[in-house]
């Protein structure tokens, strides 16, 4: 959760920052074209693969959720919540250890 001095990070600024720090003479248009391009293909890395690596940085994989019971916060009654699919991430260690 981020906190009342803490701010996210948006796509926009990424785009900056990677323009910024590549050292090449990339414009934002292409730097955007190019993270796009490498976000659809860690995506379909994970959807296809069911597990996505990236040394020094962590490891992207599906995780199964079961089928489960919770509760209306609202009503307080008792719900049934399907089974799903998301995304977890695990930090390298490299990572883990900066933070």
């Amino acid at each position: 959760m981020v906190g009342p001095k803490e701010t996210e990070m948006t796509k926009s600024e990424l785009v900056d920052q990677v323009v910024r720090t590549s050292g090449t003479r990339l414009n934002k248009k292409d730097a955007a074209a190019l993270m796009d391009t490498v976000f659809e293909v860690m995506g379909k890395a994970i959807r296809d693969e069911k597990r996505f690596v990236y040394p020094g940085f962590g490891t992207f994989t599906v995780k199964e959720r079961s089928a489960r019971k919770g509760r209306n916060p609202q009503s307080g009654k008792e719900i049934a919540i399907k089974a799903s699919r998301s995304v977890g991430f695990k930090p390298a260690p490299t990572l883990k250890g900066s933070l």
